[in-house]
C-alpha cells in the first residue's frame, strides 16, 4: 500500500488527468509483475518458490506458468534494490495500461481489420514503431520489464514507449543527446547545444529512437530498465560498426537483414558512458512489396483490434497452422544463427527484443537482426575490438550458452508457448542438426539440459550472467 501511495502522489504531482485511469489499472499491473516474479523464482528455483507456487502447467525448459499472483511483488522477494526496482516496474506497467487505452481507442477507430492491416502504408520502420509499441509488458521473461528507475512519472509520459515522440538534442561537433539525458547531465556539466531538436519516435529499447526512416540513434540513457542502466560504453560505440561488417562478411544466408551500425562515438565526460551514440540503419527501401516486418517483441503482444496476439494473426493469415508456422519460422531463424556460432565463434543475441522479422501473406519470409551489444565471441576468431571488450571470450561454453539462451529458450520458446505447439520441438530439434551437419555444437544444443539466463538470481546476487540448468526439449 505504501508503493501504490507514493505512485498516487507522483501521478497526482505530474500527470492528474491520468490518475483515475491509473488507479484502476495498478491491480493489473500489480499482479503481472507478482506472477512474472514468481515464475521467474520457480524457473530458477530460488528459495522456497517451488513450495510456495503451484503452477498450471510447466512447458519447454522449466518454463512455468502460474495463475495470477495477487501480492505485492516487493513480497515476494527480500532485497531492498530488487523491491524498489519491481515497485518501479508496477507503476510503470499501471501508467503504461492507462495509456494503452487511449491509444487503443484511436486505433479501432482507424476501422482497419487487425493491427498488421492498420501499419500497412508506413514504411517499415515507422510500421516497426507503432507495432513495437504493442509490447507494453515490457520483457518476455524479466519481471522488470517496466522499471523506470530515475524516471518520475512526467519523464515516462514525455518519453516512454506509450509517447508518440521525443526529442533528440545535438552538442557542437553533431553528437545526438537524448532529451532527457541532456537535462540529466546540465545537472552536472555545462553542456551548450547547437541548432533545434529533432523529434524521435522510441522503441521498446527506450535509448534506441527512430529519427527518421532508415536511421535509429541508439543514445546513452542513465535509468535503469529491467535489471540494467542504459548507457553505452564506449566499447561499445567503437565495436557495433566493426562488427556490424565482421557478421555480414561471413552470413550465409541472404534471407538475414542486418541492421548494421555505420558509427559511433563517446564522450570523456563523467564515466565516458554518459554521452554515448550509436548510429543503426532501418530496414526503410529494403522490403519487398508485400513484405511485412513485425519487431520480435511484438509477436506475443495483444492486437488492440482483435484481442489476439499479432502472433496468432499471422498464423491465420499464413494458413499454414501453428506447428507448420512455428517451423518454417524455426526454419528462418536457426540455420544462419547457428552456423555463425559453429564455423566462425560468433554467438548472437538472438533473442525476440534483437530479431524484426518479416512475412509475406503471414508466412516467415526474411529475418532482420539488430544490436550487436551483448553477443558473445570467440577471441581467437574476434576482429580487433576495443580494449577489454566483454563481449569477447576464450570459453566456447560462454559462447553457446548466448545462443542456446536466446535464440531456443527466449525467442522459439515464447513462440511455442504462446501457440501451444510442445509438439514442434522434435521437427526443430530436425533443423538444429541439419544445419549443423554432424558439428560438435549440436551435443550442447540437445543435451539433456541446458543453461538457462537466470535473471532474478543475477539480480539477487548483484552480478554478472549466472546460468542455471533446464531440462531440455531437444533432447532424445
Amino acid at each position: 500500500m505504501q508503493a501504490l501511495s507514493q505512485s498516487l502522489k507522483d501521478v497526482a504531482k505530474h500527470a492528474p488527468e491520468w490518475e483515475d485511469a491509473f488507479r484502476e489499472c495498478h491491480p493489473a499491473a500489480q499482479a503481472s509483475v507478482a506472477t512474472k516474479l514468481a515464475e521467474a523464482l520457480w524457473r530458477e528455483d530460488i528459495g522456497d518458490a517451488r513450495r510456495r507456487f503451484k503452477p498450471v502447467a510447466v512447458h519447454a525448459f522449466e518454463r512455468a506458468v502460474l495463475a495470477p499472483v495477487e501480492a505485492d511483488p516487493a513480497s515476494l522477494v527480500h532485497h531492498e534494490g530488487l523491491q524498489a526496482e519491481l515497485a518501479s516496474a508496477v507503476t510503470g506497467l499501471a501508467l503504461a495500461y492507462a495509456r494503452r487505452q487511449a491509444i487503443d481507442r484511436r486505433i479501432k477507430a482507424s476501422g482497419a481489420p487487425d493491427m498488421l492491416a492498420h501499419v500497412e502504408g508506413h514504411d517499415a520502420d515507422t510500421a516497426c514503431v507503432k507495432l513495437e509499441r504493442l509490447a507494453t509488458e515490457g520483457h518476455n521473461l524479466h519481471p522488470c520489464g517496466r522499471t523506470r528507475l530515475g524516471w518520475h512519472v512526467g519523464d515516462m509520459l514525455r518519453h516512454d514507449l506509450e509517447t508518440d515522440r521525443t526529442e533528440v538534442a545535438f552538442l557542437p561537433g553533431g553528437h545526438p543527446v537524448h532529451a532527457w539525458q541532456l537535462a540529466h547531465l546540465r545537472e552536472r556539466y555545462d553542456l551548450e547545444t547547437v541548432g533545434q531538436p529533432v523529434p524521435a519516435w522510441p522503441t521498446a529499447a527506450l535509448r534506441t529512437l527512430l529519427i527518421r526512416p532508415g536511421t535509429y540513434y541508439k543514445l546513452a540513457l542513465d535509468i535503469q530498465v529491467t535489471s540494467t542502466r542504459r548507457t553505452i560504453s564506449p566499447a561499445a560505440t567503437r565495436n557495433g560498426p566493426v562488427l556490424s561488417r565482421f557478421i555480414a562478411d561471413r552470413l550465409d544466408d541472404d534471407r538475414f537483414l542486418l541492421m548494421p551500425e555505420t558509427a559511433g562515438m563517446s564522450s570523456p565526460l563523467g564515466t565516458g558512458r554518459d554521452l554515448s551514440a550509436i548510429v543503426r540503419s532501418g530496414l526503410y527501401g529494403r522490403l519487398r512489396p508485400g513484405e511485412v516486418p513485425v519487431p520480435g517483441g511484438a509477436l506475443p503482444a495483444i492486437d488492440p483490434i482483435t484481442g489476439r496476439t499479432i502472433l496468432e494473426g499471422l498464423v491465420e493469415r499464413s494458413g499454414l497452422g501453428p506447428v507448420r508456422f512455428v517451423v518454417d519460422y524455426a526454419r528462418l531463424l536457426l540455420p544462419a544463427v547457428l552456423r555463425l556460432a559453429a564455423r566462425h565463434g560468433i554467438g548472437l543475441e538472438a533473442h525476440l527484443q534483437n530479431c524484426v522479422p518479416t512475412f509475406v501473406d503471414g508466412h516467415p519470409y526474411r529475418m532482420g537482426l539488430r544490436d550487436f551489444a551483448g553477443l558473445r565471441i570467440m577471441a581467437g576468431q574476434a576482429p580487433p575490438l576495443h580494449p577489454g571488450s566483454v563481449i569477447a571470450t576464450c570459453d566456447r561454453a560462454v559462447m553457446l550458452s548466448k545462443v542456446a539462451y536466446t535464440v531456443f529458450q527466449a525467442h522459439l520458446g515464447e513462440l511455442v508457448l504462446r501457440l501451444g505447439v510442445e509438439e514442434a520441438w522434435p521437427a526443430i530439434g530436425d533443423i538444429a542438426a541439419q544445419a549443423l551437419d554432424a558439428h560438435p555444437d549440436l551435443a550442447f544444443y540437445t543435451a539433456e539440459t541446458v543453461p538457462h539466463k537466470a535473471l532474478t538470481r543475477m539480480r539477487l546476487a548483484d552480478a554478472g550472467d549466472i546460468y542455471v540448468p533446464v531440462r531440455n526439449p531437444l533432447h532424445g
